[in-house]
C-alpha cells in the first residue's frame, strides 16, 4: 500500500513536496522520476517483496515505462506464471513489477486481467503518454486537475494542492450534494477544479488533454454462473468467500482484522481461521453507551474463534480528533464512524501492518435498513395520499428526539421523512438527510441561486446505467457504484493510511460482487430479512445469534456528543465560520442548534455536516494545505 502523485511536466521540487504530503501513506520508502513532459512521485508501505527491489517509481527492463503503483493484486503470481511463460523476465517478486509487465503484454487492457485494489499512474515514454487507473470498485482513491494543458494527479488531494497553480476554490454544487448524502459524489470534490477519477475507469492524458472513460461495470445478467436455488447459492458462496479471503492473506508483514461482531466481519474471521493457524488478532471499538456498542458479540466471536483480541474503548472525542480526521479525509464526509475507525487504525497499527475488514457485505447482498425501508415503503404507498402526507407525516414530524440508536419512534419518523422525498430518489431517500423545504431555509438565496437542486439527478443516471430486472438489484447497483466508493471506501482508506496501516477488503473481491449480482435480489431480501443467502451460507459456521443478529454498524453517537463534549466546539464553529455564513441563513442554523440541543429534534446530521464544512473551509482554504505531520 502506497501514495502516488506526479504532474505532466518535469518538476522534481513539485515532486518531493508532493510526497512529503503523503508521507503517511508509505513511511518506509520515498521515490521520484523526472523527465521531459512528466514527474512522477511514490511513498511506499512495504507489504510484499520488503527488498529494495520493490522501490518505485519502477522501471521497465529498457526504462521506457515508469509506474507508480498503490493497492495490491491478488492474482499477481498467476499473471505473472502466465507473463513469464510468455517470455517476461523479472527482477522482483513484487506485484508492481507484474503491473508493468501486463501493460507491455496488454497494453491498456491489462486492468482487465488485475484482480485487486489499485490505483496507478504509468507512463509511456515511447507514446509520451500518462496512463493512470482506478480499481473496478474504487477501493483505492485517485485524485486530479486537469486544465489549461496542465495535468496533476495524487492519491489525495492534499498532494494536488502543493502544485501553486491550482485555485483552491470552493465547489458549491459539491457543498449542497455533500449535506444531503454527507459525501461528495464523484466526478466532483469539494474543490471546484479538482476531480475523482471514478471506480472502474482508466484515462490517458497526452498533450495536455486527459481522457477518462469506463472499462467495468457491475452487470446483474450473468445468468450462467447463478445457482439453481438459495441452497446452491448458499453452497458456492462459502467456497467464494473462503476462496476470497485467501486470496487477501498474501502478506510479508503481520496482518489481523476489524472485528465489530457484526455478520460480515465474524464471517472474515472464521474464514481467516481457516487458513491460519497461529495467532490471530482482533480488533474492536467500544461504547459507554450500549445502544452504540457491540462488544460483546465481537468478544464472543473472538472466543469461537480463539483469537488475540484488542478492545479500544472511546469515552471521550476530541476537536483534535474531528479535525485529524478531517484533514486525512481531504473533503468533509461526515460518515459517524470515521473518527473511531481513525482511533482504531492508530491501536491496530501498534501491532499489524496490514488489517482485514468487512467492507461491501451491506451492500451486495442488501444489508443496510433502508432497503428494508424500500420495502415497506411499497405498501405505506398504498395508504391513502391525505393519510400519508397530511396525517401521518406531520405527526411523525413532532416526534420528540429518543435517546436510543434504533427506538422504534425514531426509525417511524425516519421512514415517514425518507418516504415524503421524490420516488427518484429511490431507497437512497432513507440515505439522503435533507429536504426542499429544509434546503429553502437553511441556504441563502443568492446562493442557492448557483446550485442544481435536484438532489437525485445522479441517482437517476445511476438507475439508467443499470441492467438488473428486479427492484431490489437495482438498488443494490446504487449502494455498490453511488454510494460506496466515495463514502465507505473513502473513509476506510483515508483513516487507515493516516497510520500507515493497509486495509483489506475481501468481501469486495470483484469475482465475489459479481457472483452476488448474479443473484435474484428476492434471494438478499427475503420479507425483511436482510442479507438472506449471506446468513445462509454462514450457518454452521458462526454462532446462530450472529447469523442472525440485525444490522447495527460501526457509529459514533454524534448526537449525544453535539449536547456535551463537542457542545463549543460546534458552537464556535458554526458561530464563527465565514463559510457558514456565506452559504446559509444563520437563524435557521441557529434554530437547528437550539432545538438540537433541547433534545426536542435531532438534528445532528446537518449540524455534524456544517462543522465539518466549517473546520474543511479554515484548513483547506482559508489556511494554506501546509504539510501536517
Amino acid at each position: 500500500m502506497c501514495g502516488i502523485a506526479g504532474c505532466n511536466r518535469n518538476d522534481r521540487a513539485l515532486a518531493e513536496r508532493m510526497a512529503e504530503a503523503i508521507r503517511h501513506r508509505g513511511p518506509d520508502q520515498c521515490g521520484t522520476y523526472c523527465a521531459e513532459g512528466v514527474s512522477l512521485a511514490h511513498r511506499r508501505l512495504s507489504i510484499i517483496d520488503l527488498s529494495e527491489q520493490g522501490r518505485q517509481p519502477m522501471a521497465n527492463e529498457d526504462g521506457a515505462l515508469q509506474l507508480v503503483f498503490n493497492g495490491e493484486i491478488y492474482n499477481f503470481r498467476e499473471l505473472r506464471d502466465r507473463l513469464t511463460a510468455r517470455g517476461h523476465v523479472f527482477r522482483s517478486h513484487t506485484d508492481s513489477e507484474v503491473l508493468l509487465h501486463a501493460y507491455e503484454e496488454y497494453g491498456k487492457d491489462a486492468v482487465l486481467h488485475l484482480r485487486g485494489m489499485f490505483a496507478f499512474a504509468l507512463w509511456d515514454g515511447r507514446r509520451r503518454e500518462l496512463f493512470l487507473a482506478r480499481d473496478r470498485i474504487g477501493i483505492k482513491p485517485l485524485y486530479y486537475y486537469a486544465a489549461n494543458g496542465a495535468f496533476v494527479f495524487a492519491s489525495e488531494i492534499k498532494a494536488i494542492l502543493q502544485d501553486p497553480t491550482v485555485p483552491r476554490e470552493l465547489n458549491p454544487q459539491a457543498l449542497y450534494d455533500y449535506l444531503g448524502f454527507e459525501f461528495v459524489p464523484a466526478p466532483d470534490t469539494m474543490f471546484r477544479h479538482i476531480r475523482k477519477l471514478p471506480a472502474g475507469h482508466r484515462m490517458t492524458v497526452a498533450n495536455g488533454q486527459a481522457q477518462p472513460e469506463p472499462y467495468w461495470d457491475l452487470s446483474f445478467r450473468d445468468a450462467a454462473s447463478r445457482p439453481r436455488s438459495v441452497e446452491d447459492a448458499a453452497e458456492q458462496l462459502r467456497e467464494r468467500l473462503d476462496e476470497a479471503v485467501a486470496s487477501h492473506l498474501v502478506s510479508d508483514v503481520p496482518l489481523g482484522v476489524f472485528l465489530s461482531g457484526g455478520l460480515d466481519s465474524s464471517a472474515i474471521v472464521a474464514m481467516m481461521r481457516r487458513h491460519i493457524s497461529g495467532p490471530l488478532r482482533t480488533f474492536s471499538v467500544g461504547y459507554p453507551d450500549k445502544s452504540f456498542s457491540e462488544l460483546d458479540y465481537a468478544k464472543q466471536v473472538a472466543d469461537t474463534f480463539e483469537t488475540e483480541h484488542h478492545v479500544l474503548m472511546l469515552d471521550a472525542i476530541s476537536p483534535d480528533d474531528v479535525e485529524t480526521a478531517l484533514w486525512h479525509l481531504d473533503e468533509p464526509m461526515t460518515d459517524l464512524s470515521s473518527i473511531p475507525l481513525l482511533l482504531a487504525c492508530r491501536q491496530a497499527r501498534q501491532h499489524i501492518t496490514v488489517c482485514l475488514s468487512g467492507e461491501g457485505g451491506d451492500e451486495s447482498f442488501a444489508g443496510y435498513d433502508r432497503f428494508k425501508a424500500s420495502r415497506i415503503n411499497r405498501a405505506w404507498a398504498w395508504l391513502p395520499r391525505f393519510l400519508r402526507e397530511g396525517l401521518i407525516l406531520p405527526l411523525a414530524g413532532r416526534l420528540p428526539d429518543r435517546p436510543k440508536k434504533k427506538d422504534p419512534l425514531n426509525m417511524l419518523k425516519r421512514l415517514a421523512e425518507g418516504a415524503a422525498l421524490p420516488a427518484d430518489g429511490r431507497h437512497l431517500r432513507w440515505q439522503y438527510f435533507s429536504n426542499a423545504r429544509q434546503d429553502r431555509e437553511l441556504f441563502r438565496a443568492d446562493f442557492r441561486a448557483e446550485l442544481n437542486m435536484d438532489p437525485f439527478r445522479r441517482v437517476r443516471d445511476y438507475a439508467d446505467a443499470c441492467d438488473a430486472d428486479d427492484e431490489i438489484n437495482r438498488e443494490i447497483y446504487l449502494d455498490t457504484r453511488f454510494m460506496m466508493t466515495d463514502s465507505v471506501l473513502m473513509k476506510v482508506d483515508k483513516m487507515s493510511m493516516a497510520h500507515s496501516l493497509e486495509i483489506r477488503v475481501p468481501l469486495l473481491d470483484h469475482p465475489l460482487v459479481e457472483f452476488a449480482a448474479s443473484l435474484p435480489g428476492d434471494w438478499k431480501l427475503k420479507g425483511l430479512r436482510t442479507k438472506h443467502v449471506f446468513r445462509e451460507a454462514l450457518k454452521g459456521i458462526l454462532p446462530e445469534n450472529i447469523v442472525n443478529r440485525g444490522k447495527q454498524g460501526y457509529s459514533l453517537p454524534v448526537k449525544h456528543l453535539l449536547r456535551d463534549q463537542l457542545k463549543e466546539t460546534m458552537l464556535t464553529l458554526l458561530n464563527e465560520s465565514p463559510l457558514v455564513r456565506e452559504t446559509t441563513n444563520q437563524a435557521c442554523v441557529q434554530r437547528l442548534i437550539r432545538e438540537h440541543l433541547a433534545a426536542r429534534h435531532n438534528h445532528n446530521h446537518v449540524l455534524w455536516g456544517l462543522m465539518n464544512l466549517a473546520l474543511w473551509h479554515r484548513r483547506f482554504i482559508a489556511q494554506s494545505a501546509e504539510i501536517q505531520s
